[in-house]
């Protein structure tokens, strides 16, 4: 009974990993959906989530000084879909690996 407890909790526990990657790299890509749009930042809704994708993006997938930075027209455009959009996919893939890693 307890190998079939502890399978349980690896499993709901493999489940809440793949959850939280998904849901950071939902942030994140719609947090580079609401720069390349040029939403509202005084909406409560926007500031939310830029300020959560700012939290989540680690300061390595940053939309100032990240991975990639574009200098010129549009740069904080295209700082935020290349950086945020990377991290995204990143969270995607780690999340997936950990996943496999704690699924029994």
């Amino acid at each position: 009974m307890t190998a079939r407890r502890g399978s349980r909790v690896r499993v709901r526990a493999a489940q809440v990993v793949w959850i939280l990657a998904v849901l950071c790299a939902l942030v994140l890509a719609v947090g580079a959906l609401f720069v390349a749009l040029d939403a509202n930042q005084d909406n409560a809704l926007v500031k939310l989530v830029l300020d959560a994708a700012d939290v989540v993006d680690v300061e390595i997938f940053s939309r100032d000084n990240g991975i990639f930075t574009f200098h010129g027209a549009d740069a904080a455009t295209k700082n935020a879909l290349a950086n945020w959009g990377l991290g995204a996919i990143a969270y995607l893939v780690v999340g997936r690996l950990l996943e496999r890693v704690v699924r029994p």
